[in-house]
């Protein structure tokens, strides 16, 4: 850390990195309720609907990590904040995008940008605050973040009702610029851990083919492309591993995974918790709107009330996890998801109302209690010199696995409906999907209970 460092009054960065957290969950929470409208504007099938979510995600996860890395070299809050202004002018610019694949095109070029946000916000508020204070901090931010998730399906399904679905990038762009000019004036010093050494270009190249190569053969594993891309991916994370344990100045410390067992089981978790609830709120916004027959503004005030709880318990988990087991509350979360998601197992056309946000509370609560005490566990897992990449692979798992959650998603739409849009003479093969996507969600979260439980035993 830099002399300047500490000028940083805490607070003022505090602020600066919950405002920041707020704008990529707000926008993908709030276009979840725009689908339906882009999909009659630019004549996109069910299949390239999953696209607008997943070319977002994938950059994000392959750039977070060297983004990260760069973060040390060059200064945390540089890379961050010209991650701000990317992610703002890219997103503005989605209001006008003319087709399908230029409004993918553009999803793809913010997902970069906000790699560089997120790659380095979580280790700038560590850096700032005190350990015995981590939790308190992690939880204020984790619940901005569901805040976010709250506010987004709410004022996106009336952005969209009122104004259109282009209105959303347009807003969202220029929120994101003027967080810009507020993280430049009031997060003051840097944050630079390795100034000096070199960037790891050759495995930051072989990493982000093996990640792209999982996510992209995930998604694809409806065809015979999709084992063509793991096996791409496979390889070129196998010539990662053997890579950086002989590199002297390596992208990620190996031996954190390795010779760490809280780290490695905690991230795992992560990736797991993730891939088993991110494309929850997608498959509910289409149930929602086509099969319930809701408008954008009813389906969101219906999605809010998820956010909302997850919000509340962040803060109150993130407080605990100060004072009692990080690890115990995270796995105590993510066994109350499984009971959300087994209800969810039985929606039709005709479950009511109230036992759909029931089953949201209780997912709420799951998130609430998973996240701020987990990644407390991560960060207080790691040496400081370490919290850069600490922070960056806990993004990276995220994101990892919501690409995952959304690849399940696609998967099991290609297969059950295929390149067509969604009309009522394909309700029931949507419903087919919507249950098969959520039974491989219970599967996943019964496996992801398992990693956060044993993480501390020896």
């Amino acid at each position: 850390m830099s002399d300047h460092a500490h000028s940083t009054h805490s607070g003022r960065a505090l602020l600066v990195i919950c405002t920041a957290a707020f704008l990529a969950p707000f926008m993908g929470s709030a276009l979840n309720l725009a689908l339906p409208e882009i999909s009659a504007s630019l004549s996109l099938d069910a299949v390239e609907l999953t696209w607008l979510t997943i070319a977002y995600l994938i950059p994000t996860a392959i750039f977070q990590v060297p983004a990260a890395r760069m973060g040390d070299l060059l200064g945390r809050k540089r890379v961050f904040v010209w991650g701000v202004l990317g992610f703002s002018l890219f997103t503005f610019a989605s209001g006008f995008a003319p087709s399908g694949t230029v409004l993918i095109a553009l999803r793809f070029l913010a997902g970069m940008c906000c790699a560089m946000m997120f790659g380095n916000n979580i280790a700038i508020l560590t850096s700032v605050f005190p350990p015995h204070e981590r939790g308190k901090v992690l939880g204020i931010n984790t619940a901005m973040v569901y805040s976010s998730l709250a506010a987004g399906p709410f004022v996106g399904g009336l952005l969209t009702h009122y104004f259109g679905w282009q209105s959303i990038f347009f807003v969202s762009g220029a929120v994101s610029f003027a967080v810009h000019i507020f993280a430049r004036v009031y997060l003051k010093g840097e944050w630079t851990v390795a100034k000096g050494e070199r960037f790891d270009y050759a495995g930051s190249v072989l990493y982000g083919i093996g990640i792209m190569g999982l996510i992209c053969g995930f998604t694809r594993l409806s065809s015979i492309d999709g084992f063509v891309w793991l096996s791409i991916g496979g390889a070129a994370l196998f010539a990662f591993v053997y890579y950086e344990r002989r590199c002297d100045a390596p992208l990620i410390n190996l031996k954190l995974f390795s010779e760490n067992r809280v780290f490695a089981f905690s991230s795992l978790a992560t990736l797991i918790n993730y891939a088993a609830t991110s494309a929850i709120a997608f498959m509910l916004s289409l149930y929602l709107q086509y099969i319930k027959g809701m408008d954008a503004r009813h389906a969101g005030l219906i999605l809010i009330s998820q956010a909302c709880v997850m919000a509340v318990f962040a803060l109150v988990s993130g407080r605990l996890s100060d004072r009692f087991s990080a690890s115990r509350l995270a796995t105590f979360g993510m066994a109350v998801i499984v009971a959300g998601l087994v209800i969810m197992l039985f929606l039709s056309p005709t479950t009511p109302i109230g036992v759909i946000i029931g089953s949201l509370f209780l997912l709420g609560l799951g998130f609430g209690l998973f996240s701020s005490p987990n990644t407390n566990v991560i960060m207080g897992s790691v040496d400081k010199k370490h919290y850069g990449q600490a922070s960056a692979t806990t993004g990276t798992m995220r994101l990892t696995g919501q690409a995952f959650s959304m690849g399940i998603a696609g998967m099991v739409i290609a297969l059950k409906i295929g390149n067509r849009q969604i009309t009522p003479e394909i309700f029931p093969q949507f419903m087919q999907s919507l249950r098969i996507t959520f039974i491989i969600f219970v599967v996943l979260c019964v496996i992801g209970i398992y990693a956060s439980s044993v993480r501390t035993k020896k």
